[in-house]
């Protein structure tokens, strides 16, 4: 599959690669896969998240994963359905890490030396990348850019679209920039 990404998306890809292992997760994320996209500069995806305003919001997005991340990965809508029944989420999670430590629930190893060779990529994030390949089929692209691994992270119910939405960044928002029907439009 990775034949038909160009160099942008491979390196977004080889970025959340680096994300997992910086953060000492067992694999890589969804989660991942979008802070290797705030990271990126000059291409598509880039293009698109500063003409919505991200670019300089991202520590704001960064703030969100880690605080989605200590939830153990759930959405507030999920979190708000456990509330709905008589479960608080920030009950248990501050439970947990007075016990075990802050991020406990991120299912992060402490110990972050302990793993050798590549990290696989979970669920979710694989589902990210076929629905990338899925996205550029669609459009009649040749190639999976950044920009398809974009849209699929705002198309995919999750953490990464609650944040992104949160943002400003709708599946909506990033096809008016990029394909046009919008004031601005990728080159």
């Amino acid at each position: 599959m990775f034949e038909r990404f160009t160099k942008d998306a491979r390196e977004v890809v080889r970025g959340a690669a680096a994300h997992g292992e910086r953060s000492g997760s067992q694999c890589v994320d969804a989660e991942h896969i979008l802070l290797a996209l705030l990271d990126r500069e000059a291409s598509r995806a880039s293009f698109a998240l500063a003409a919505l305003g991200l670019a300089e919001r991202g520590e704001s997005v960064r703030r969100a994963l880690d605080a989605a991340r200590r939830r153990a990965g759930l959405t507030r809508a999920e979190a708000d359905a456990l509330a709905g029944l008589g479960i608080d989420v920030s009950e248990i999670v501050s439970r947990v890490e007075e016990v075990h430590g802050v991020g406990a629930m991120s299912g992060d190893r402490g110990d972050k030396g302990w793993w050798s060779g590549r990290r696989s990529f979970s669920r979710g994030a694989k589902d990210v990348l076929e629905r990338s390949l899925r996205a550029a089929v669609a459009r009649r692209d040749r190639h999976v850019g950044d920009e398809h691994i974009l849209l699929s992270l705002t198309s995919l119910p999750g953490v990464p679209a609650e944040v992104l939405a949160d943002h400003g960044v709708t599946y909506e928002s990033v096809t008016r920039v990029l394909y046009g029907g919008g004031e601005a439009q990728a080159g």
